[in-house]
């Protein structure tokens, strides 16, 4: 049983419409977090000054390093509910809906105490500069405690986007934002609690978001509804999940040791390079969401057209995904090319903090689209089910390209420019790599599609 207010039948139709309906909300739930996380950044930066900014900014390489594994595994768990949704198997469906949030809370406690524990030594470790380093602690040791509700919600809205809804995570995010922003407001400028306020609003917001997902979840009908008594792991969706979701997570731990590196590169250069690379990232981030969400569509379009064994529609989904990836990466790009100074003013006003804000989005804008679609690629094996060798191209193409490229040809030129140039040639071969690899991996599968039997399959 399908709930045809939200759910999607990804298997027949125009697949230009659907992706576009399944990508919208979703574009708009990642832009709306990223306006709530700018908002942290923009409140602290102008009321608490470029010290606190660079505080908060410099924090997100090292938090993604330590959570991408167990977001990787909510992309495990969207691949194994779509492909067994898409194959009209109830059981397996509800087996992966239960082990999925199980995991969830596994994990969310995990890697909480591990980043509540590790904060200081890592941030040492990267060189955060003496007047950074206690209130980046501070921030993140507080962002670590609410690491059981985000992970929560991104296992929830994962089982949520497998079946096709895109729109009640929407709809969740916006509330949680909204109760984030109103926070801020209220800790940093009324209460003056600066870098510890941005942290304590954003946890809130998670709670509330996790609160959300997990009521739909339960009150949802159909084979995704969560039942508290029924949660357990179960070894045959375990499995699955890790399978796809383990290589994702180490892939973007990959990527995050790599900004790492970058980080502590940046942070040589002290507290207004940073500002301005905090300021750039933050805005870069809007460009990279709306991608994104034409990843998830990949993904989970993929997913679920291999589990009813549509393969001509698999070999479609890609070349409409790079089309539009490429299409709306080159657009928001050059857009915030275009406004760049002026962007960049509204998190701080400091001139180098502009100067330097600029300069990166200037190179990183400009060439983002490869990104999104190297992005792309990765979410078309993910979901035929290839993990592993997407990992493998982020390690040779990224993690190693970078860390090389900040040992040769940063240390030899020595400016931020040279440093910033890794990203895009990095993206560049990946995407190559990604593409080789599909081309060698969709040969495997039938080029005509499997009938379709409407009496077994959920999604219809």
């Amino acid at each position: 049983m399908k709930n045809t207010n939200y759910e999607m039948d990804m298997c027949r139709g125009s697949i230009v419409k659907k992706i576009i309906s399944f990508s919208l909300p979703l574009m708009l739930t990642g832009i709306l977090q990223l306006f709530y996380n700018a908002a942290d950044i923009i409140i602290v930066g102008r009321f608490a000054g470029k010290e606190a900014l660079a505080a908060v900014g410099s924090t997100a390489s090292l938090i993604n390093l330590l959570v991408n594994v167990f977001l990787g595994l909510s992309v495990g768990a969207s691949v194994t509910v779509a492909r067994h949704y898409g194959a009209g198997d109830h059981v397996s469906v509800r087996h992966a809906v239960h082990t999925s949030i199980a995991l969830a809370l596994i994990s969310g406690v995990a890697v909480g105490a591990l980043g509540f524990a590790m904060a200081k030594p890592l941030l040492t470790m990267m060189g955060s500069p003496a007047d950074v380093i206690q209130s980046a602690t501070l921030y993140m040791r507080i962002y670590f405690l609410g690491m059981p509700a985000n992970l929560l919600y991104a296992f929830g809205s994962a089982i949520l986007r497998a079946v096709g809804d895109t729109k009640r995570p929407l709809m969740f995010l916006t509330l949680s934002g909204l109760i984030n922003v109103a926070l801020n407001l209220l800790f940093v400028i009324v209460l003056r609690i600066d870098v510890a306020g941005v942290a304590l609003a954003t946890i809130i917001a998670q709670v509330v978001s996790a609160v959300l997902v997990m009521r739909c979840l339960m009150h949802t009908t159909g084979s995704i509804r969560f039942m508290p008594s029924e949660m357990r792991i179960h070894s045959k969706s375990l499995g699955m999940i890790l399978r796809i979701g383990l290589p994702a997570g180490l892939q973007g731990t990959l990527f995050s040791v790599s900004n790492v590196l970058i980080q502590s590169s940046v942070n040589s250069f002290g507290s207004a390079v940073m500002a301005g690379n905090a300021a750039a990232g933050s805005l870069e981030g809007f460009v990279y969401t709306a991608m994104n969400s034409i990843y998830q569509a990949s993904l989970t379009f993929v997913s679920q057209n291999a589990g009813a064994k549509q393969y001509r529609r698999v070999r479609r989904i890609l070349w409409v995904c790079l089309a539009l990836v490429a299409g709306v990466g080159l657009t928001i790009g050059r857009l915030f090319i275009l406004l760049a100074p002026w962007l960049i003013s509204i998190y701080n006003a400091d001139p180098q903090v502009i100067q330097y804000g600029v300069l990166r989005l200037n190179i990183i804008c400009s060439m983002y689209f490869l990104c999104g679609m190297m992005e792309v690629l990765v979410g078309q094996l993910r979901g035929l089910g290839y993990s592993l060798l997407p990992m493998v191209a982020t390690l040779i193409c990224v993690c190693v390209l970078r860390v090389v490229w900040v040992y040769t040809v940063f240390t030899s030129i020595g400016t931020v420019e040279s440093l910033m140039w890794s990203y895009p040639i990095s993206w560049s071969l990946a995407a190559l790599f990604h593409l080789s690899t599909y081309l060698v991996v969709q040969r495997k599968f039938p080029r005509e599609n499997m009938p379709i039997d409407d009496a077994v399959c959920a999604c219809r």
